[in-house]
C-alpha cells in the first residue's frame, strides 16, 4: 500500500492539474461562444449560395464546362482543417481518420492542403503528400484566408494537377455534437431540391450561362472553405470544453478516492501507533 506521504503528493498533483482543465474549460467556453456566432452569422450566405448554384445547374443542364467535369489523370485535392493543438478529444484524430479511411482513395492520389497542425503532422506520418499548410489561419480565419486557398485550388485544377476537391471540416451541430464531414467542391454536382420546398425564382444572366458558372464558382468554392473554417473552429472549442469538463469530473474522482485511501491509511497509523503505546504500557507494568 502506498504511504500516506506518496498519497498526499499524488492528490497535490492532481489537484494541480484539475486547476488547469477548468481553466482551460473556461476559456473554451468563451471562445465557443464568440466562434458559435460567427458561424451562425455566416450559414445564412454558405446556404444562399449553395442554392443559387445548385438552380444555375439544374437550368444549364449538360453544359460542357471544366468546373462540371472532373480533369482525366488528376488526383484529390482535400482541404483538412483541424487545430494547431491537442487536447480536444477525438477531434483532430476523428477527421484525420475521415480521409485516410475513406473507401476507394489511395495516399499515392491524395494531395492534402492542411490547416491545422495536427491534421498536418498525423498526415505526414501516414505518408501523404502535403501540398500546402496553413495552419496559422487556423485559430481566427477570415474570408481572405479562404479566397486565398481558393486561388491555389483553382489553379491546380486549371493546370489538370487535381481532377477533384474535397472540404474535409468538422459539422458544429450543437455544443456536444460535432460531425466530420467530407465535402465534395468540385467538380460541382447538381443536388435535386426536396418536395416541398419553395418554388424556384426564374433566374435571368445578362453574361451567358458559361460565364455565369466562370464568376459564381469560385466564390461559390470560397464560401464552402469559409463555413467550413467557421463551423471547425465552432467544434474545436466545443471538443475541447467537452474534453476539459470530462477531465475535470475524473480528477474530482481521483481526488475523491485519493482523500478516502489517506485517511484510511491515517486511520491505520494511528491505530499502530495507539496499538504500540498500550502494548509498550502493559509491558511496563
Amino acid at each position: 500500500m502506498a504511504s500516506m506521504r506518496d498519497i498526499k503528493r499524488r492528490k497535490g498533483s492532481i489537484q494541480s492539474t484539475q486547476q488547469i482543465t477548468k481553466a482551460m474549460k473556461l476559456v473554451s467556453t468563451v471562445k465557443l461562444q464568440r466562434a458559435r456566432a460567427s458561424a451562425e452569422n455566416s450559414k445564412a450566405y454558405f446556404n444562399c449560395m449553395y442554392q443559387t448554384v445548385n438552380r444555375i445547374l439544374a437550368r444549364v443542364g449538360s453544359l460542357q464546362h471544366r468546373y462540371l467535369h472532373s480533369a482525366d489523370g488528376g488526383k484529390k485535392a482535400v482541404v483538412v482543417i483541424s487545430s494547431n493543438r491537442g487536447l480536444a478529444g477525438g477531434y483532430n484524430s476523428n477527421i484525420v481518420k475521415l480521409v485516410t479511411r475513406h473507401e476507394g482513395w489511395n495516399k499515392e492520389d491524395v494531395l492534402i492542403y492542411a490547416v491545422g497542425r495536427k491534421g498536418k503532422d498525423a498526415f505526414v506520418r501516414e505518408g501523404y503528400e502535403v501540398r500546402m499548410d496553413l495552419s496559422d489561419i487556423v485559430e481566427e480565419p477570415a474570408y481572405p484566408d479562404a479566397m486565398l486557398l481558393c486561388s491555389e485550388l483553382l489553379k491546380a485544377y486549371a493546370k489538370g494537377e487535381v481532377g477533384e476537391i474535397y472540404l474535409a471540416y468538422t459539422a458544429f451541430k450543437n455544443t456536444v455534437s460535432h460531425v466530420p464531414t467530407l465535402l465534395k467542391l468540385l467538380p460541382v454536382e447538381h443536388v435535386a431540391e426536396s418536395v416541398g420546398e419553395e418554388p424556384e425564382v426564374p433566374m435571368n444572366f445578362e453574361a451567358d450561362d458559361e460565364e455565369a458558372l466562370e464568376m459564381i464558382i469560385p466564390k461559390y468554392v470560397a464560401s464552402l472553405i469559409y463555413g467550413g473554417l467557421m463551423e471547425a473552429v465552432a467544434s474545436e472549442n466545443g471538443a475541447r470544453m467537452q474534453a476539459m469538463d470530462n477531465a475535470t469530473s475524473n480528477a474530482e474522482e481521483m481526488i475523491s478516492d485519493l482523500t478516502l485511501k489517506y485517511n484510511r491509511a491515517r486511520q491505520g497509523s494511528i491505530t499502530q501507533e495507539l496499538t504500540e503505546i498500550i502494548a509498550g504500557a502493559e509491558a511496563i507494568s
